[in-house]
């Protein structure tokens, strides 16, 4: 049974997109080339209240691919088969648009 998780506050639930190692014509991929540290934001908290107790929303929405940094984000595991991250949204670097 999987479970889903509402990030509370200004938290948002990331799965780290995976690059391959292998290019379309079957080439092996050096693992220290240099790719993008890029996720998919699976579900986002429904904001921070500031001073005043209004709701200032999450920039983010489900399904945006954002690039994350290098290090940081809790690391969660809600299935057996996949690990999300857990970041604050002021930690995301941006969102990646095609």
């Amino acid at each position: 049974m999987a479970r889903r998780l509402i990030p509370s506050l200004n938290r948002v639930l990331v799965e780290k997109l995976v690059q391959p190692k292998k290019s379309a014509g079957g080439i092996l991929l050096p693992e220290t080339s240099k790719q993008l540290n890029s996720g998919k934001v699976v579900a986002v908290g429904p904001g921070e209240r500031d001073k005043d107790g209004k709701l200032i929303p999450v920039a983010l929405k489900e399904g945006d691919t954002v690039l994350l940094p290098e290090y940081g984000g809790l690391e969660v595991k809600l299935a057996a088969e996949k690990e999300y991250l857990l970041f604050r949204e002021h930690d995301i670097l941006g969102t990646l648009v095609d």
